[in-house]
């Protein structure tokens, strides 16, 4: 039986705007991965313990609010605390150019900027999970 890649998509701190996070999310799911979204207003540490106990392959956040410089490399820190280390972490959203090599610093394996081809996101999932 195929092991299919599990994905939590997931929508950190009080940013209310979903729809790109739920474009992402059927897109991956067309793809054929598995899917889990944890809507809106997650915790760094709600986040962490989601991936934790879906047991996901990949984390992929979505941000509108700025807050990326801090809840992005918090849920870096907290699902590698759980003892994920070949868990992909990537996110998207409204990030500037500048901020993100400091995010991929932190953990982040590739951000994904408004306007990014959903099938960029589906194919650097594929190239880069660890199976």
């Amino acid at each position: 039986m195929e092991k299919y890649i599990r994905v939590l998509v997931a929508k950190p701190g009080l940013d209310g705007h979903d729809r790109g996070a739920k474009v992402v999310a059927r897109a991956l799911r067309d793809a054929g991965f598995e899917v889990i979204y944890t809507g809106l207003r997650q915790t760094p540490e709600q986040i962490a313990e989601a991936a934790l106990q879906e047991d996901v392959d990949v984390v992929a956040m979505s941000i509108l609010s700025g807050a990326h410089p801090h809840l992005f490399p918090k849920v870096v820190e907290l699902v590698r605390a759980n003892g994920m280390k070949d868990t992909l972490i990537i996110g998207g959203g409204v990030i500037p150019e500048g901020d993100i090599p400091a995010l991929k610093k932190a953990g982040i394996a590739e951000v994904f900027t408004p306007g990014t081809p959903t099938g960029d996101i589906v194919e650097f999932i594929k190239t880069h999970v660890k199976k």
